[in-house]
């Protein structure tokens, strides 16, 4: 029995299901029970196949080790109205399962669910393929367009690399009229170049299955990133969508106890009640703060949470995250906050008599933040995961890329310099939306083991030269101790320090005799006493 990662994909949540449908039939024992006095044989009890379940779940790198008990029990009841099992009478369709001795097998038919037919990338749209400057012939005529195409247009100051060509052209061209980028056509930027990012993380040759375009707002990207306070947290111009003054000073009052308790006055079982408030509301909105639209999107994000994937994940999510509407990144940002210092908290009184804190925060916000319109079998385990790994590195996740914000603003600047014909702008189809042409960035490439071994060999070695060398020039360190750190220096990093100081081996073996102290060589030699004299 083996198992593998669902990598992004469209319908990823569907190919979820029916890997964990194969593991579990796969590797579920069987054996014979009795039950009322009869014998069913190939049948296994409701408790032993949460046992089995949930082991499974926990090491699959799929869900991770943050699934309970509980939520096995739920994901059985969904293979039972599925008939993925039933009980020992055949009957299934509902959800009548507790962890008990009841005796259930696998039925005849196979249960795994269809995967929806996609249409074949080259037949759909396509981000990858939308309608850009480039595709317009004529709009962004640059000059020396040839050299530009040769050149790589990373690591090189757009302004700087205008400027240059500038003073290269003549003076009527350099009087040529520009065509000035509009409102339009920045979002437009913002939008492609957020996307390219993403698509390039993700790995996946395009975006279109696991994300509508239509629901991607430049607008939002733009306040995402530009409006926010000195922590990072998005600001609202409408306060109307903020957070009530009530659900803030809750959170406030969980997030920095006991130092906060506001205004009024606490009793036993105080913060039990304020949790629950603050809970209570944020399961009163309309729709989970990932929205409905994005769902598909996150989904697909978790299929890179895995242990060697984990700064690849982070990127992801920090892009994804900036594509929300600002009124729910902002309520994603003050509540992973918040949970993120209350499991923290050791001060904390625990606010369930029988779950740990931090299980508690997990499992109570994870419905409220991640969820479909339609209900997904597997929505409560996948919510789960993406909500254990949010709070372990929220303060990465959701603050502003800086490489992005960079790449963007240089790369408007650079079509704001750039001279474009007049002409060019009429043989363009107006109807048409505008999209400027997107950069193309580079990324780190893998490099193979005995690679990163040499240079991590390399640099420890250069680091211990660098602390040789400070050893011995450093004027604020007495003789006594240099002399002495560099013995110490010596023996454990014999190979270093004869590179720095070739001719110590030479005198080390002519130095082997001991040598007598100075003082001693001043001891005078008294005279023999003598009975004679």
């Amino acid at each position: 029995m083996s198992s593998h990662v669902i990598t992004p994909g469209p319908y990823r949540a569907t190919k979820l299901w029916n890997e964990v449908t194969r593991l579990f039939r796969a590797g579920m024992p069987l054996r014979k029970h009795r039950q009322n006095f009869r014998h069913y044989a190939s049948c296994f009890t409701a408790s032993a196949a949460v046992d089995w379940l949930h082991q499974l779940l926990c090491n699959n790198s799929n869900f991770g080790p943050d699934v309970t008990r509980q939520q096995t029990v739920q994901l059985l009841k969904k293979f039972l109205k599925n008939h993925v099992i039933e009980d020992v009478k055949g009957r299934w369709g509902t959800e009548d399962l507790e962890d008990n001795n009841v005796l259930y097998r696998f039925p005849s038919t196979s249960p795994l669910k269809p995967i929806p037919y996609s249409a074949p990338a080259s037949e759909s749209r396509s981000i990858k393929k939308r309608a850009s400057f480039k595709d317009k012939e004529g709009f962004f005529r640059f000059r020396s367009t040839r050299r530009q195409e040769k050149e790589t247009q990373e690591n090189v100051d757009p302004a700087l690399r205008i400027q240059q060509e500038g003073d290269n052209q003549p003076e009527e061209e350099q009087q040529q009229q520009r065509r000035e980028l509009t409102v339009e056509d920045e979002q437009e930027i913002w939008r492609d170049i957020t996307l390219t990012h993403l698509q390039r993380i993700l790995d996946v040759p395009s975006l279109e299955e696991v994300l509508d375009h239509r629901y991607v707002n430049p607008q939002n990207i733009i306040h995402n990133m530009t409006k926010v306070n000195k922590h990072g947290v998005v600001t609202l111009d409408d306060k109307t969508n903020d957070l009530p003054d009530w659900v803030l000073s809750a959170m406030r009052s969980l997030a920095n106890w006991p130092k906060y308790n506001g205004t009024q006055q606490s009793y036993p079982g105080f913060e039990r009640d304020v949790f629950k408030t603050v809970s209570d509301y944020f399961y009163s909105l309309p729709q989970p703060l990932l929205t409905y639209e994005l769902y598909e999107l996150f989904i697909n994000v978790l299929g890179v949470l895995q242990p060697q994937c984990e700064r690849v994940a982070i990127e992801a999510l920090q892009l994804c995250t900036l594509l929300l509407p600002p009124a729910s990144r902002r309520k994603l940002q003050l509540l992973m906050r918040m949970a993120s210092r209350i499991s923290q908290n050791v001060d904390m009184p625990r606010l369930h008599p029988a779950i740990g804190t931090r299980t508690l925060m997990v499992h109570t916000f994870s419905g409220c933040v991640l969820g479909s319109a339609e209900e997904c079998d597997l929505d409560e385990l996948l919510a789960t995961r993406l909500v254990s790994f949010l709070m372990d590195h929220q303060q990465s996740i959701l603050s502003v890329p800086e490489y992005l914000l960079g790449a963007i603003s240089d790369h408007i600047q650079y079509l704001r310099t750039a001279q474009v014909p007049m002409d060019s702008v009429s043989k363009t189809d107006k109807s048409d939306p505008v999209c400027p042409p997107v950069p193309i960035y580079t990324f780190c490439h893998q490099i193979s083991g005995a690679e990163f071994e040499q240079q991590k060999l390399e640099s420890s070695q250069k680091a211990m030269e660098e602390l040789l060398e400070i050893l011995v020039t450093d004027q604020n360190i007495s003789e006594k101790d240099r002399r002495k750190k560099l013995k110490q220096f010596q023996k454990q990093y014999p190979d270093i320090y004869r590179q720095r100081f070739p001719s110590s081996d030479g005198e080390s073996k002519t130095d082997n005799k001991p040598k007598i102290k100075p003082p001693l060589l001043n001891i005078k030699k008294t005279k023999a006493f003598s009975i004679r004299n």
